[in-house]
């Protein structure tokens, strides 16, 4: 959350309460104000009952492993973001991430941070692998060769322990569904954050890959998102809130948290021409199938 004074940081209000439970496929709880109890509370009063905590650092992986091991409602998953790992290997001058100013550690300090994952990903209480991927967003050519390394280490992880993949991809859709290809894709793989086309949408219900929408699908300028949502099946479809981040209109800037998820939710059965209770049922299947629990 951002301590710009400009920024409106009044959480926005609880909407009403879904008639069918669902479940925030994939949230930052370490990133959100308040304690985890406040905020799985405040989920499960309007019908968000279970979260997936995902990591995108060794400490943040950790993290999600310990709080699911905690709370019978979280999953966890694990990961080195695909922005981590170019900052593991070539180093972050800058601090931009959590950990602060990094020297450069080498492939060494990648497979070091990987053996981690792996071994976090063996734990019963997290159901997945990610958020990992590819971002030519924020990272640039120099760091591709050190995100695509990552990127095939977390998928073989996956597979070896039978977990979900869970994929972030920015402005890399190609790219990301080449080495899912080539490597050969987990049984359960997740597009989280779903920011492809209609055509992509297609091409992932073809592989069986499931697709997460997030409050972006609400956006004005969001209508390729919401032909995306049209086009894909409906027992592949996820919601998520990617809290604190992509706060669903009309609070868009504000902090998000799993119990907007209602918001999301709505919008998306209206896109999809359902009613709220049959989508919700839906993606309450679909996201115990696609983490396995």
């Amino acid at each position: 959350m951002s301590s710009d004074r400009s920024k409106d940081v009044t959480p926005p209000p609880l909407p009403a309460p879904l008639a069918v439970p669902v479940a925030d496929s994939h949230t930052h709880l370490d990133m959100q104000s308040g304690t985890v109890e406040e905020g799985l509370a405040k989920a499960a009063s309007v019908g968000v009952t279970t979260v997936v905590q995902v990591g995108c650092d060794v400490n943040g992986s950790r993290w999600a492993a310990d709080t699911a091991a905690a709370h019978p409602s979280v999953h966890a998953t694990v990961a080195l973001h695909p922005n981590e790992a170019p900052r593991i290997v070539l180093g972050d001058p800058d601090g931009w991430s959590r950990q602060g100013e990094r020297p450069a550690g080498g492939d060494a300090a990648l497979d070091e941070a990987l053996a981690e994952i792996d071994r976090l990903a063996a734990l019963p209480h997290v159901t997945g692998v990610g958020e990992t991927g590819l971002d030519h967003f924020r990272t640039g050519p120099e760091g591709i060769a050190a995100q695509e390394r990552s990127f095939r280490a977390h998928i073989e992880i996956a597979k070896r322990h039978g977990k979900a993949l869970v994929i972030h991809d920015r402005d890399a859709h190609d790219d990301v569904l080449r080495i899912l290809k080539e490597e050969g894709a987990p049984e359960r793989t997740v597009f989280h954050c779903y920011s492809g086309d209609a055509e992509m949408a297609r091409i992932c219900a073809e592989n069986g890959y499931f697709m997460s929408f997030a409050g972006n699908i609400t956006f004005k300028n969001a209508q390729p998102l919401r032909d995306a949502l049209v086009a894909a099946p409906r027992e592949l479809v996820l919601v998520e809130t990617d809290a604190p981040f992509l706060t669903p209109a009309p609070y868009r800037g504000r902090p998000n948290a799993p119990y907007l998820i209602p918001v999301t939710l709505r919008a998306m059965a209206a896109v999809k021409g359902l009613d709220e209770d049959t989508l919700a049922a839906a993606v309450s299947v679909n996201t115990a199938r696609a983490f396995a629990y």
